[in-house]
């Protein structure tokens, strides 16, 4: 029986890719790189330390990893606290709702910053859905390596196998995989070029994920 919903943020309950693709691109801009676009969207999923672990090795760079990643955030930062427009994707809200009411446990599994993670959160007033949130970027690992996703299931107080994961990367999908975790994957109209074909269940409406609907699966 389906007990508890690990939710990835950004590409699923947030269209924050725009504002990190700006923070990223200004960030290789300050420090004289030139990031493919094949690059680029590999990085899906992974924290912004691992993806500036990568970018240091790829370059040679002098300059250290934890200072792209100050870069990188200092810019998102900024777009961040400036831009009006920034919402959540069409239709999560009513499903996490929906999951709450239907008495689920729900809990956050990113690969932001959790300082990025709460920004989002205390923005939209998700705090009282979720019974806890993690951040990648606290983590030895990241996506595709499953502990995140192993520690999300933790958090929930269930098994595994009482545990459902939606997700919109190749990287996240592959994470929830190798944690033993049943994936729902989101082909999000923000996330270009992810290979779902690891995913349990592939959607692009979040109604078709709605608690009842999910019964008939888990039962």
């Amino acid at each position: 029986m389906l007990k508890a919903v690990i939710f990835d943020m950004d590409g699923v309950i947030i269209n924050s890719e725009p504002m990190h693709h700006k923070a990223y691109h200004d960030m290789f801009d300050e420090v004289g790189i030139q990031v493919s676009k094949e690059m680029y969207e590999s990085f899906t999923g992974q924290s912004t330390i691992n993806i500036c672990k990568r970018l240091c090795e790829h370059f040679n760079l002098s300059e250290s990893p934890e200072a792209l990643v100050a870069l990188k955030r200092k810019h998102y930062k900024q777009f961040f606290d400036t831009d009006s427009s920034l919402g959540l994707i069409d239709g999560v809200l009513n499903l996490i709702k929906n999951y709450h009411e239907s008495g689920l446990t729900l809990v956050l599994g990113s690969s932001a910053s959790m300082s990025g993670i709460n920004m989002i959160f205390e923005r939209f007033n998700l705090n009282k859905y979720f019974k806890s949130k993690l951040s990648g970027a606290d983590l030895k690992q990241s996506k595709p390596h499953p502990e995140i996703f192993i520690k999300a299931a933790e958090a929930t107080g269930f098994k595994k196998e009482e545990c459902l994961v939606i997700e919109d990367s190749t990287n996240g999908i592959e994470a929830a995989k190798s944690a033993g975790i049943f994936c729902v994957g989101y082909d999000s109209f923000h996330s270009k070029n992810q290979d779902y074909s690891k995913a349990d269940i592939l959607i692009n409406d979040f109604k078709d994920i709605y608690f009842d609907k999910l019964q008939a699966v888990f039962n």
